[in-house]
């Protein structure tokens, strides 16, 4: 028996989910934001930064009133050897002000305000519930079924955003469950260092904020990459790592995680800190043509369920808000016209392609497979720059001339001219 019926019926309280349920009820749609956890927020994962752009088109002014941690003024990569690391990084004054590019967050403040703003639009939020399927006629989807006695509730559209692997999704049976090479497994701990020590090691003041993404050692040539983002007295300190790679090297995340902190570049920006929180989570992987699909009659899939994320450039947060209005005015759409079918719901996939979501995922996919397809591009290359740095800034009487032809000639000994020029045509086909 149905106990009760919305307009949409929005799965999972992250950032997609969120962004739908807002959208909806600020346009006067009846929607029902169902949450598995405790409260918004409080089992969901990411490394920790989030982009102001985006969900401004949501919410114009959000940041004012967020609970953000620091906004970034200062961005860096770093390319790890054992013992090495060779920095570049961006920072700008542009950055600092208002009104800012990025902030780190933590997602357990972040997502509660988010769902409240929902709430406040007319929302209704309901925690602790778990959806375990969708209920059908005819066909089409007409609402869920949770875990509650009487739990059936009706609605013309279901929104699904219920993370990687979407476990709705596989029940309406747009995918089975995704292999290993198609997510990633990121680890995180909150470590607790105080404000003072933060910005006396990261070179920040006024509650600026800064990022580092690490390639190479910190996943021992692993596809993927280490991160450290500064909180207002806590690092967000993590990496993420194919799910496939981790299975074939028998390593596991823990491991490497312990591995990463104690590497001599990093284990002095996170001296004296304590450990507050540890969490682990699962990152969809492959770009544009690995998106499953993307909706069913009365059925959409938004967020990481959808697979939208650009783990090169640290995007997730931003396609994940958007996505979720894009599905709320494909919603909005279709009951104005009383019309839930195929064609109607198309319409979502349609405004994903018209947005920037669908060319950057389809930039990647390009970046995604050629990293794939070259594993010694985070073992080799790492090794010959911070060599080559080594020998150029190390005064031993040799002239720089013959440290040139010594770099040079142990360059093409490790990647010969041939290997060279196909790396480098690869990485001009796969560029973004």
């Amino acid at each position: 028996m149905v106990a009760e019926k919305f307009d949409v019926v929005v799965v999972g309280a992250g950032l997609a989910g969120t962004a739908a349920a807002y959208t909806l009820a600020k346009a006067g749609v009846k929607t029902l934001l169902v949450e598995r956890g405790d409260y918004p927020g409080s089992k969901n994962v990411m490394g920790g930064v989030i982009y102001r752009q985006p969900l401004e088109k949501i919410i114009p002014g959000w940041w004012r009133e967020a609970p953000i941690e620091r906004p970034i003024a200062e961005e860096s990569i770093w390319l790890l050897t054992e013992d090495s690391a060779l920095k570049v990084g961006y920072r700008s004054e542009r950055f600092n002000e208002e009104p800012y590019n990025a902030f780190s967050v933590l997602r357990a403040k972040f997502d509660k305000w988010f769902a409240d703003k929902a709430v406040e639009a007319g929302a209704v939020l309901v925690t602790e519930t778990v959806v375990e399927d969708v209920l059908r006629r005819n066909g089409q989807i007409v609402g869920v079924r949770t875990n509650r006695a009487d739990g059936d509730i009706a609605a013309h559209v279901v929104i699904a955003a219920d993370g990687v692997n979407s476990l709705l999704s596989q029940k309406v049976g747009l995918h089975g469950e995704l292999p290993p090479n198609r997510v990633a497994l990121g680890v995180k701990e909150i470590i607790q260092l105080g404000t003072q020590r933060i910005e006396e090691r990261f070179g920040l003041e006024n509650g600026e904020g800064a990022t580092i993404e690490l390639f190479g050692d910190s996943t021992l040539g692993m596809l993927g990459y280490g991160f450290i983002y500064t909180n207002k007295d806590t690092l967000s300190v993590g990496l993420g790592v194919l799910l496939s790679d981790l299975i074939e090297r028998k390593v596991t995340p823990n491991y490497l995680l312990e591995r990463f902190k104690a590497h001599p570049m990093v284990r002095r920006l996170l001296q004296d800190g304590e450990q507050k929180e540890y969490m682990a989570h699962l990152i969809p992987e492959g770009g544009w043509p690995q998106i499953p699909p993307l909706y069913a009659p009365g059925y959409l899939v938004v967020g990481d369920a959808a697979g939208m994320v650009n783990g090169a450039f640290r995007e997730g947060s931003n396609y994940a808000a958007i996505s979720g209005k894009l599905a709320a005015q494909t919603a909005i759409d279709a009951l104005e016209r009383g019309d839930f079918g195929p064609a109607m719901m198309a319409r979502y996939v349609e405004r994903l392609q018209e947005s920037f979501i669908a060319e950057d995922l389809s930039s990647y996919s390009r970046l995604s497979r050629f990293a794939h397809q070259n594993p010694h591009l985070l073992t080799e290359y790492p090794r010959l720059v911070c060599d080559a740095a080594h020998a150029l800034l190390t005064v031993d009487g040799t002239p720089k001339r013959l440290k040139f032809g010594d770099i040079i000639r142990k360059a093409l000994r490790q990647r010969p001219p041939l290997a060279l020029a196909r790396d480098v045509a690869g990485a001009l086909r796969a560029r973004p």
